[in-house]
């Protein structure tokens, strides 16, 4: 098999304050968004700045740091893996999809000044689980939906 990799890192603001619970096992899960932006010219030459919206999610004790540390307009650095999950709509019965980032690593790099404690730093490296937990389907299934009060910026 050749080798492959599923690495994101992202540096963007909160959009709302994050939404924490347990699984039937115990087990935290924080689920978040992320706004990253970007700078291009349009076809007139004018710069146009492009949000995009990341869902994030945590488990265990990032979750617990995300919980005590982490609300609407932190900025974060955050490093983790793309995972997509599908489940029927109990209502539709369509397929629905999610893409998210399962966070591995976490910086908190907004000032106290910000409404921060400032200067966390959460790494996997300093541990040796597996943030990745089997999730039913019925455990992630809401989506986010973002308006413009939900853009800290």
């Amino acid at each position: 098999m050749a080798k492959s990799v599923n690495k994101v890192i992202l540096l963007g603001n909160v959009g709302k304050d994050p939404e924490i619970r347990s699984t039937p096992g115990g087990t935290m899960v924080a689920n978040f968004t992320l706004a990253t932006s970007d700078r291009q010219k349009d076809a007139q030459g004018n710069w146009q700045d492009r949000t995009e919206w990341h869902n994030l999610v945590a488990f265990s004790r990032t979750a617990e740091i995300v919980r005590d540390y982490v609300k609407k307009g932190s900025k974060l650095y955050i490093e983790g893996k793309i995972q997509t999950r599908s489940w029927d709509d109990k209502e539709s019965g369509q397929k629905r999809y999610r893409t998210e980032i399962i966070v591995n690593d976490l910086s908190l790099l907004s000032g106290r000044e910000e409404g921060s404690s400032g200067g966390y730093s959460r790494g996997s490296n300093s541990s040796n689980y597996d943030q990745r937990q089997p999730a039913s389907q019925d455990d992630f299934a809401q989506s986010a939906e973002i308006s413009d009060e939900d853009i800290p910026f």
